[in-house]
């Protein structure tokens, strides 16, 4: 029994040596504001996790009578012969009564004329414009989308790439029955077929983390982008809107600018059934993607002011939580609490992640994820930096 009394003092003795001394610790500025980063940044994002990207993971759709309004595909092409040659039947064979679909042929140098000549034999909902080069004056896509909607016929509009295929003949119905009266904009998901390789893998991921962040966001009566892969909106919103007229001059911007300029917390709804997804490949190299990505990175300046701290303190505070979190593995009266919050944070993130590739029919990608999350920071910011010193250039895609 004197034993145990005596052993047991030892070790409370023992274990409250290792426990932090607040005062000491408040006098050690150091370590004290690094912790208070540790915890700030922790709590930022579990509020992000839990607070707007769960809202996605507990989504449940909403019952919509069956769509049976004639609908408008538009479809901007510029050298897109074996693509449309690819994909184009996909969409012309929709299970849907009335809907026309009309490709913008834009100045393109290929074979796409013919395929569309043979096309429009074969399907008669099919209609073409065609957009001949002028010399003197250089456009990009927003010009042909213009077109596109000028000549659509119907009210509910919906887009897609000439290098992407709807997952299934119900894509369109389930892409525009949202629209009615109270809702002007549908956002879906525009995904990337699995490929072998590292690449195919991040770009997939990338993708994921951008619609879970646009459908939560949506959700929270905050919407701020769409993917022209995947987008539906009304004809009346683009006139009444006066179109692209504040940011024709970039290149990107003709899907997530346009839904920036337009969503509101009530016109916007979102669809992401497996059935409403489209699929397209995936740049087969980093420097073909990492140029798409800067081009896109310079729509971000035209953001709401908003949307542009929201969308910035989310990566900002991921860099914080990193890098405090391997500051404390070196303190040892923290790094209990610091080892236990990080695992909360990882079970936290990839809890969600695993319910969002169910929801968008993604594999393989939990366990690479975790890396994906740190390097990302790394990657997006010398994107965005490179793009701010050296702009891409203007070219339609």
């Amino acid at each position: 029994m004197v034993y145990t009394k005596i052993f047991n003092k030892i070790a409370i003795k023992d274990y409250t040596r290792q426990m932090p001394d607040i005062s000491s610790l408040i006098a050690d500025k150091q370590w004290f504001i690094v912790i208070i980063v540790f915890l700030v940044s922790f709590i930022i994002q579990l509020f992000y996790y839990l607070a707007i990207y769960l809202r996605f993971v507990v989504h449940r759709k909403k019952s919509h009578p069956p769509a049976t309004d004639p609908v408008s595909v538009v479809i901007c092409a510029r050298n897109e012969a074996e693509n449309l040659e690819q994909f184009l039947p996909a969409v012309l064979t929709q299970d849907y009564p009335d809907y026309e679909v009309i490709v913008v042929d834009d100045c393109s140098t290929d074979d796409t004329d013919i395929v569309l000549r043979r096309f429009s034999q074969q399907y008669p909902r099919l209609r073409v414009s065609v957009i001949r080069e002028d010399k003197k004056f250089s456009h990009g896509k927003k010009l042909a989308v213009t077109i596109g909607i000028k000549a659509a016929k119907h009210e509910k509009l919906l887009f897609i790439d000439a290098d992407c295929r709807p997952e299934s003949d119900q894509w369109l119905k389930l892409m525009t029955t949202p629209l009615s009266d109270s809702v002007s904009i549908a956002l879906g998901y525009g995904g990337f077929f699995t490929q072998p390789g590292i690449l195919n893998k991040y770009i997939r991921y990338d993708t994921l983390i951008i619609a879970l962040q646009y459908f939560s966001y949506a959700l929270c009566h905050f919407p701020y982008m769409g993917v022209g892969r995947n987008l539906s909106y009304k004809r009346s919103l683009f006139f009444s809107g006066k179109g692209f007229t504040r940011h024709f001059h970039l290149a990107s911007g003709d899907d997530d600018l346009f839904v920036n300029e337009h969503a509101t917390r009530t016109n916007t709804a979102i669809v992401c059934e497996p059935e409403s997804h489209t699929r397209s490949t995936a740049r087969q190299s980093f420097d073909r993607w990492a140029f798409q990505k800067k081009r896109h990175f310079t729509t971000s300046k035209l953001y709401r002011p908003l949307h542009k701290v929201m969308l910035g303190l989310e990566p900002v505070s991921r860099l914080l939580f990193y890098a405090s979190f391997f500051s404390l593995l070196f303190y040892l009266p923290f790094r209990v609490v610091t080892l236990v919050l990080f695992g909360l944070r990882l079970l936290t993130q990839l809890f969600v992640i695993k319910k969002t590739m169910i929801r968008l029919n993604e594999r393989n990608l939990l366990v690479i994820s975790i890396l994906f999350d740190l390097i990302s920071l790394f990657i997006n910011f010398g994107l965005y930096v490179s793009g701010r010193i050296r702009p891409a250039n203007y070219q339609w895609k």
